[in-house]
């Protein structure tokens, strides 16, 4: 039996939350899709985000959730 198939079936046997964290620890491994200048262009991106929110800048969640069902309306 390979090494991978016994991964596979221990894996198999993992509670839901575990399988979960396992997953979220294996995606967190991945090379990043993103190019470094890509990365850092969203990490700006984001960091502007935040300081817009801390500043009261923003759309309250509801009326975002509106918004976004009337567009998926059309």
């Amino acid at each position: 039996m390979s090494t991978l198939v016994e991964i596979q079936d221990a894996v198999a046997q993992l509670p839901g939350d575990e399988r979960k964290a396992l997953q979220v620890w294996l995606n967190s491994q991945a090379e990043s899709a993103l190019t470094p200048t890509e990365e850092q262009r969203l990490l700006c991106s984001l960091d502007e985000a935040v300081r817009d929110i801390d500043a009261g800048k923003g759309v309250a969640i509801n009326d975002v959730r509106k918004q976004v069902a009337s567009w998926a309306a059309k």
